[in-house]
């Protein structure tokens, strides 16, 4: 058996070598001529599962070890009876902590509490149902909107219109497909409260990124259209600004690996359907109050340090997501 790695996949190296030939590449560097003989992928955001890469090839397997599927062409997998797997999941914790830390710096900016806002969560699967949690937790008003959920569990979700025209700050973490792309955008802006705030940790795309930088709102991306080559009035304007690493905590990390290894050890019959990072303790989730989040959130996400890095040298907006010091999990 034979598996490509992305190699920029932490914890992998030596794994799976007792069973498989191993080949790890960039993920950009992973074409179709490397692929052609492998079994299995193991990818990241940064290679493009589709007919122009897997079309010859004896790819039955492809994991992904991130949330995010847009980057797999899954209807070219069904047909070509490619099973495929995400992490999904994986780094809910690690992205609520980035968004606490937008939240903390937000209202130290603007000098309120949260009681005195009314906070806007669009999606409501992993990551946003823990926002949801901690945010009613910290005194925040909110409210949420998540139309597939709303349909299948009826329940206490509003639209997006009622989001845009009623809340303070808009929090977005939906999937990226046809419904959600540009669902952020000049109409949605013009209904929008002129001093709302737009946080995005989802997918670049579901955010027009010019139209949110030409408009008159505030906003805070961890992830960009078009990335790593970033609109440059889109990133000057931005009031925090880091290269999509809201997820990088060591524990988000260590399950996205352990979750897409575990998958395809079921899937080849391996030992190692329960393997875990050695020396990664998983997260121990904890309610924290509002106070003690804001004295402790920088000394494990300097957000505001990482706005003025990425703004500093744009151009090394992938050496940074490469690079990144992955950040534990507290709660």
């Amino acid at each position: 058996m034979k598996v490509i790695i992305d190699s920029a996949i932490p914890f992998v190296r030596g794994i799976l070598e007792p069973w498989a030939e191993v080949v790890y590449c960039g993920g950009s560097a992973i074409t179709r001529e490397v692929v052609r003989d492998a079994d299995a992928l193991v990818v990241r955001t940064r290679t493009r599962c589709d007919r122009e890469l897997l079309e010859g090839s004896h790819v039955q397997f492809i994991a992904t070890a991130t949330i995010g599927r847009d980057h797999i062409d899954e209807a070219y997998c069904r047909g070509a009876g490619i099973n495929v797997v995400s992490a999904a999941g994986c780094n809910a914790r690690g992205v609520l902590q980035w968004v606490a830390a937008a939240l903390k710096h937000l209202l130290a900016v603007d000098g309120c509490c949260p009681q005195h806002r009314k906070l806007g969560v669009v999606g409501v699967g992993n990551v946003g149902s823990l926002v949801v949690e901690y945010a009613r937790h910290w005194g925040f008003d909110v409210l949420m909107c998540d139309p597939p959920r709303k349909e299948r569990e009826g329940g206490d979700f509003v639209s997006i219109e009622e989001i845009a025209r009623s809340c303070d700050i808009i929090t977005l973490h939906t999937p990226l497909d046809d419904s959600t792309r540009h669902l952020v955008s000049d109409k949605l802006l013009d209904m929008m409260r002129h001093d709302a705030v737009i946080i995005n940790v989802s997918r670049g795309s579901v955010v027009d990124g010019v139209a949110v930088a030409e408009s008159s709102h505030r906003y805070m991306f961890d992830v960009w259209e078009g990335e790593p080559n970033l609109d440059t009035l889109c990133l000057e304007r931005a009031m925090l600004a880091t290269p999509h690493i809201a997820g990088y905590s060591l524990q988000g990390k260590a399950n996205a690996t352990a979750m897409s290894v575990n998958a395809l050890a079921d899937y080849f019959g391996l030992p190692l359907s329960k393997w875990y990072p050695e020396g990664v303790t998983p997260s121990k989730p904890r309610l924290i109050s509002w106070d003690e989040m804001c004295a402790t959130i920088d000394d494990y996400c300097p957000i505001l340090e990482q706005t003025n890095s990425l703004k500093s040298s744009p151009n090394n907006f992938e050496s940074m997501r490469n690079n990144y010091s992955y950040r534990e999990e507290y709660f």
